[in-house]
């Protein structure tokens, strides 16, 4: 008997003993963490790197790796930051204390960079990141990642967060409104780590996002601005096993990103506290505020203890406003460029084209030396169209697409979007899936081949041919069939600058845009 006992506990000693090498490890299983060395059982997380791994071993290797990639290379090129006036921009390296605006000045520089702001008590804005008082490995974070400056929307957004404000921000798309939540949650958590030192992080921080690819997104770049810092983050989506996402929950996080779904479903099967949580993000908040993510969103914000709310999207109607300050008693709405709007950087080009000819329209511009200029993202309305057209594209062009929508796993949507990052495949065709939040840097052409149900989608769609101010081009079919979206959309167009064609302008449904443009008396049935 006391031999047996003597073994089960030798045994027990083993399996919680560290494992020293890489094949002392079992495979992972379906849903579990791996290795990101050697793809096994990722059973510990390495403190340097926030990374799952399976050994000693392989943290060694992961270290030695890290070492090298911080030996002095070449600095990488800045980002390229949209800018009204360069003098208002102070460079991060500029030693020299830098002094607070006055009143007038602050004044001024919010009305060259069209910022608008809504609130009792707001926070100026800064020139730049050093001005923030941030923790100084987040600052050479925020460098190593190429921002050389903050963009409009951070100027404004970032002390006002830092500050303790609820926010409400409208600013186009691309415009750097990620990066906006990320630094003040960052640097928030990171402080609070140190000077509550404890072995374990909990929760302070959450992000919710209407699809899982804006949170991967999210979260990879949360990674980077907390690279070094006591900072860890972990993911919730669907498609992943829900065992290596509470895996790591358990393992303690400061920030959780995830898609409301996901997170009730977790939540209501596992005891997650949430107590410690001070900071809520809605981001692309007019989706998740009127769709039906509104409810599942309500439900976790009232599980939490009165955060912080941070509200961000390109477009927010005044119904979203309304909701948004029944969250917090206090919010501050700050609204940077032209609300609503496309981003001025996209070329918009609209083509009046029978939906019998859309096809053969499509297959013309990918044919066209002068009109096809990939890495094209092409948007439809429905998944049954994305996997018929990209397969017509296919066929009837030699180009490779592929489609993507809901219907495809977490896994294909990752490869998919991979091979088009990195130019094997030239052509996605997408639903909306694609149109809110994703940085598809590359990307400088759109087709919005059906057009969506509403403009603001529209605004989405066509703001994924430019980030950070560099231009693009959106082409979009039209026809008699999106008549209820004539007169916005004509008005869109008018305000941009585009071309309107001549079908659009001629027919009786856009007659009132056109007239109350002209100073003339719109026309009222019943006379």
């Amino acid at each position: 008997m006391e031999s047996s006992v003597a073994a089960e506990n030798d045994n027990n000693a083993a399996e919680d003993d560290v494992k020293e090498r890489c094949w002392d490890q079992r495979e992972a299983l379906a849903g579990e963490p791996r290795c990101v060395i050697c793809g096994r059982y990722g059973e510990y997380i390495c403190d340097e790197t926030d990374d799952d791994i399976c050994s000693l071993e392989c943290k060694g290797i992961l270290l030695s790796r890290l070492a090298k990639s911080r030996q002095p290379t070449a600095r990488p090129c800045p980002v390229k930051l949209p800018a009204t006036d360069e003098c208002y921009y102070v460079r991060d390296n500029d030693k020299s204390e830098v002094k607070p605006l006055t009143t007038d000045q602050t004044e001024l520089l919010r009305r060259k960079l069209d910022i608008v702001v809504k609130g009792d008590t707001t926070a100026p804005p800064v020139l730049s990141f050093a001005s923030c008082k941030l923790p100084q490995k987040l600052l050479e974070n925020i460098e190593v990642a190429g921002y050389e400056m903050p963009t409009p929307v951070q100027m404004q957004a970032i002390p006002s967060a830092l500050a303790g404000q609820s926010l409400l921000v409208s600013a186009e798309t691309g415009s750097g409104k990620t990066g906006s939540f990320l630094i003040p949650i960052v640097s928030r958590c990171a402080k609070v780590n140190e000077e509550h030192f404890q072995n374990q992080q909990k929760p302070l921080a959450m992000v919710l996002t209407p699809t899982r690819e804006l949170c991967i997104q999210v979260e990879d770049q949360a990674k980077v601005l907390g690279k070094g810092l006591p900072f860890k983050t972990a993911l919730v989506v669907g498609g992943d096993g829900m065992a290596g996402q509470l895996h790591r929950i358990q393992q303690g996080v400061s920030l959780i990103v995830g898609t409301p779904g996901r997170l009730i479903d977790l939540l209501t099967k596992h005891e997650i506290e949430l107590d410690t949580i001070s900071i809520l993000v809605l981001d692309e908040v007019d989706c998740m505020l009127q769709r039906g993510f509104r409810e599942q969103v309500m439900q976790i914000f009232t599980a939490l203890s009165q955060p912080q709310v941070l509200m961000y999207s390109a477009t927010i109607p005044k119904e979203v406003e309304r909701m948004a300050s029944s969250m917090a008693k206090k919010v501050t709405v700050i609204s940077v460029g032209k609300p609503n709007k496309p981003n001025q950087a996209v070329k918009q080009l609209a083509i009046w084209v029978d939906s019998k000819r859309k096809k053969q329209k499509l297959f013309d511009i990918l044919m066209s030396k002068q009109h096809y200029k990939p890495p094209v993202i092409v948007f439809v309305g429905s998944r049954l169209g994305a996997d018929l057209l990209s397969e017509a594209i296919t066929v009837s062009t030699g180009l490779k697409a592929l489609p993507i929508h809901g219907e495809k796993s977490m896994k294909d949507r990752r490869e998919i979007v991979r091979s088009f990052l990195v130019g094997e495949v030239p052509v996605i065709v997408a639903t909306g899936v694609l149109g809110r939040g994703i940085d598809l840097l590359t990307v400088k052409q759109v087709i919005v081949f059906d057009m969506p149900k509403s403009i603001k989608e529209y605004v989405h769609q066509v703001g994924r041919a430019s980030r950070m101010g560099e231009e693009g081009t959106a082409i979009v079919f039209v026809n008699e069939e999106n008549k209820k979206l004539f007169p916005e959309f004509v008005e869109t167009l008018k305000t941009s600058g585009a071309a309107i064609p001549r079908e659009l302008a001629n027919s009786w449904h856009s007659v009132g845009s056109f007239s109350a443009g002209r100073g003339q008396k719109k026309r009222k049935h019943g006379y």
